[in-house]
């Protein structure tokens, strides 16, 4: 089942890769995919997909930076 949908201004790296974890194991647990369903749950999917993308694009010039100065 789908879990709530992220909001990119409220939601954190850790939830949203806790919500792509348990929606690709509901996926991959399910003996037949409920069409009806699937749609939420890849949309909540992209979404939290979304907000790991820019927090991962965020974080790598500091990421960067610091490894460049060690």
């Amino acid at each position: 089942m789908p879990t709530a949908k992220p909001s990119t201004e409220t939601q954190d790296f850790k939830t949203a890769f806790l919500t792509l974890k348990n929606n690709a194991q509901t996926l991959q647990n399910s003996q037949e995919p409920d069409i009806d369903a699937l749609m939420d749950v890849v949309t909540d999917s992209i979404s939290a997909y979304k907000i790991c993308q820019c927090r991962i694009v965020a974080v790598q010039p500091a990421l960067d930076e610091a490894l460049s100065d060690a």
